[in-house]
């Protein structure tokens, strides 16, 4: 690894080259300010991504001719963008993303990431985002590092020899955190009805969000829990140190606490720095649902835009209008249905803050179906749990509309019953 300016590393970026940029947190601040300032000399440099944290000036109107983003997931920086058709959405398992680079179907020029300062034996630490960004560096022509000390060095598969990179910046950037605003009542009502559904042993799965901490929040009283999940979030480090979580009772890595990426604040980081209980691990890996299922009891507790009253869950539009990703939803949702005593629930408010309901007759028109009808177990609000496996179509939708918003109830009613007959 030579140490170079961050002018003079992205200049081995050329017109018409793909580019990926890490994953979340460990988004390079200095690579991506770098790079987007030759927007003058370059033209369609593709940028592959996965969600970042932070701005994304390569989206910016003004450079339109010179970048192209490609993301399998659109987060609040790139909405507007993919919305006003300057980017694009590859909706792809997280669990096949690293195949799209392993498998040369979309090959990387370069690749530009975060690192922790080497170690004594020259190896730099991916550090809280391991996801596909292994597979990015693995098969890049060009691997260029921003190296920052405040980076953790995690455990895992995101060690990378300094041989192993081309070129590397100095930039000592606090990663960018998320603080989340306060648990409401609704989020503490559905997080408390989650928790009901998690046994003790089970081998959790949940991400990030309010209702994923009310969610955390509610377990206080459980025991032995493992973790093996494709995200990590501040709630997680409360459950370890309270003894809530020990990983005891897991098949695959027993012991210890398994994920792909970590978002939150300076407490997760600083949980995670050398820390073998962590194992950041390929996301390939991660979520796969034959290595998930194998553990016992896996919840997976993921969340919707919408439900429709026979069960399909819209996760990534908002009608025709994209607002996320497929993300690693149907991986856990499938490997948690496989596994022993495993039990697969979307959770989500019953209406949204302006009172329209959230479990739906009918998907908005152009609406994408994230999880299908068939894989849909328990569906949970604020109102109760729905547990739909197992149950017809009339009996799904009774169901669901015993937990929708009660507001909504009699038309949800009227709509079943012309579909699917008087129950």
């Amino acid at each position: 690894m030579r140490i170079v300016s961050a002018a003079e590393a992205v200049s081995v970026i050329q017109s018409g080259n793909r580019v990926f940029i890490h994953s979340v947190a460990a988004a390079p601040r200095r690579l991506i300010e770098a790079m987007t300032a030759r927007a003058g000399d370059l033209r369609v440099v593709e940028i592959v991504q996965l969600h970042t944290e932070g701005d994304a000036p390569y989206a910016a109107p003004a450079v339109s001719r010179s970048f192209r983003v490609n993301s399998v997931f659109v987060g609040p920086n790139l909405r507007v963008a993919v919305q006003e058709g300057r980017a694009d959405y590859l909706p792809v398992f997280l669990s096949e993303v690293p195949k799209l680079f392993r498998s040369g179907l979309l090959p990387l020029d370069v690749a530009l990431i975060q690192v922790s300062p080497p170690d004594r034996h020259g190896f730099c630490s991916l550090g809280v985002s391991v996801d596909a960004t292994r597979a990015a560096v693995q098969t890049a022509r060009t691997v260029i590092a921003q190296v920052n000390v405040h980076m953790p060095r995690s455990h895992g598969d995101g060690l990378i020899h300094v041989d192993d990179i081309e070129f590397g910046v100095e930039g000592d950037d606090p990663l960018p955190e998320v603080h989340h605003p306060a648990i409401s009542d609704v989020d503490r009502s559905v997080g408390n009805h989650v928790a009901e559904l998690v046994e003790d042993g089970a081998t959790l799965q949940i991400g990030i969000g309010t209702i994923p901490d009310a969610t955390l929040a509610a377990l206080g009283g459980h025991h032995r829990l493992g973790i093996h999940t494709e995200m990590l979030s501040d709630g997680i480090v409360a459950l370890v140190e309270r003894g809530v979580v020990t990983g005891e009772m897991k098949r695959v890595h027993p012991g210890k606490i398994v994920a792909g990426f970590a978002l939150g604040t300076r407490r997760l980081y600083d949980f995670m720095d050398d820390n073998p209980l962590v194992q950041m691990l390929d996301i390939a890996y991660v979520n796969d649902p034959e290595v998930i299922r194998r553990n016992p009891r896996v919840t997976a507790i993921n969340s919707a835009l919408e439900v429709d009253i026979t069960g399909q869950v819209c996760s990534d539009s908002i009608g025709e209008r994209l607002y996320s990703g497929v993300g690693g939803q149907m991986d856990f949702i499938r490997a948690a249905a496989l596994s022993d005593g495993g039990k697969p629930i979307i959770a989500l408010p019953s209406a949204t803050s302006g009172g329209v309901s959230r479990i739906v007759s009918q998907l908005k028109p152009g609406a994408g179906v994230v999880t299908t009808r068939a894989h849909v177990h328990f569906v949970v609000t604020e109102h109760g749990i729905a547990d739909l496996f197992g149950k017809n179509l009339r009996q799904r939708a009774e169901a669901l509309i015993a937990v929708a918003d009660p507001r909504h109830r009699d038309g949800l009613a009227a709509e079943a019953r012309r579909r699917f007959g008087s129950w």
